[in-house]
């Protein structure tokens, strides 16, 4: 019988991981090897872990997040897979993260830099830092009230040229403004 793959213990303690959605059939066959207090539930392969859990983002020291599948699953609890080399280092005080924005679907995420796709172009901040601009970019992303002091032809274009450079530069959104002004 073939000996179960389990990581260390404080493996995952202040790690930064972006797990893809993957259907339930995945971890047919596979036992159920640690259990949280919360629920969720862990399954290790010599590849990478499965969590299926009700909730993601931030968890106790760590900060977790679930990609949707393309087809969103109808229910609560998702079923997440992460290769054991998408699981980066995290702390509140090391520029660690970057920001990327889909303009389609009006979302940004934060991704880390240890990231193999991280194109080196989009500044580097920490948490809090981060965290600030994924709420000044939502808001840009959602509301148009903002707008109304600016002379434009096309929103859209408006709201990228201001995204962006909340992205690519150190600038603050005051100083990004009023440059399209």
């Amino acid at each position: 019988m073939e000996k179960q793959f389990c990581p260390k213990p404080n493996t995952f303690k202040n790690t930064f991981c972006v797990f893809n959605e993957v259907s339930l059939a995945a971890i047919e066959g596979l036992l159920v090897q640690y259990e949280s207090k919360a629920g969720s539930l862990y399954y290790y392969t010599k590849e990478g872990m499965y969590r299926l859990s009700n909730h993601w983002g931030r968890l106790a020291n760590s900060k977790w997040r679930l990609e949707p599948m393309e087809t969103e699953s109808p229910t609560k609890c998702k079923l997440g897979f992460a290769l054991w080399t998408s699981f980066y280092p995290d702390n509140a005080t090391d520029k660690l993260y970057y920001l990327e924005a889909n303009f389609d679907k009006k979302t940004v995420n934060y991704q880390h830099k240890n990231n193999p796709n991280y194109d080196q172009k989009a500044v580097l901040r920490t948490s809090f830092e981060t965290a600030k601009r994924i709420k000044q970019i939502r808001n840009l992303f959602e509301l148009t009230s903002w707008a109304k002091y600016f002379e434009y032809g096309d929103l859209d274009t408006l709201r990228m040229n201001i995204i962006n450079g909340l992205i690519y530069t150190e600038k603050s959104l005051e100083e990004i403004k009023r440059e399209q002004l």
